[in-house]
């Protein structure tokens, strides 16, 4: 008798095991990434170079946008540079079709009966796209998420994992360089 409940024990084990080493085959070891890896290291450069008469500017002016830029930079190769990076789509190819780990913030697109956001831009900072200029393509994500996303505020921050994608998407509120199948959304802790 006592061999008999061992050796059910040991299959038992022997299951749970094997069990656990499926699961473990089947999760996605996801890549932990910052925005900035997303673009390419000149355009990055760029951003954080930005002509000096920049500073000069005063929010909300007419001065202050990408078309009176396109005025204000004639002849000034810096300049140029800044205003392209502004509206790059360049990519990072290595991340395409990668498992990844994002956080960020929802812009939302469209919601469901709900009111969970089922269509949303991923943007790096809380404001992009709504209140500010809209990031450059290549530091948006375009997500469809049948299951939708409760979103309280959108000034909550969350944590994306999926799969990223290079695929442009072109919105109102701006456009994409990116899109992630995603698999699972939550709230941002540190």
């Amino acid at each position: 008798m006592k061999m008999l409940k061992l050796l059910q024990l040991c299959l038992m084990l022997v299951s749970l095991w094997c069990c656990l080493n499926t699961a473990t085959l089947h999760a996605k070891d996801y890549i932990d990434i910052e925005w900035t890896q997303l673009m390419p290291a000149d355009d990055l450069a760029a951003l954080m170079n930005p002509p000096e008469f920049i500073v000069d500017i005063e929010d909300g002016t007419a001065q202050d946008s990408v078309a009176a830029l396109s005025e204000l930079s004639k002849g000034n190769d810096t300049a140029t540079r800044f205003k392209e990076a502004l509206q790059s789509s360049r990519v990072i190819r290595a991340f395409n079709d990668q498992d990844i780990r994002l956080p960020g913030f929802i812009v939302p697109l469209e919601s469901d009966e709900n009111q969970r956001v089922t269509a949303f831009f991923i943007v790096p900072y809380f404001g992009a796209c709504l209140h500010l200029p809209p990031p450059p393509p290549n530091q948006i994500v375009y997500v469809e998420y049948a299951k939708g996303v409760e979103l309280p505020s959108l000034q909550d921050p969350f944590w994306f994992e999926g799969t990223i994608i290079i695929d442009q998407t072109e919105n109102d509120l701006g456009s994409s360089a990116y899109t992630m199948k995603l698999d699972s959304v939550r709230p941002y802790e540190g």
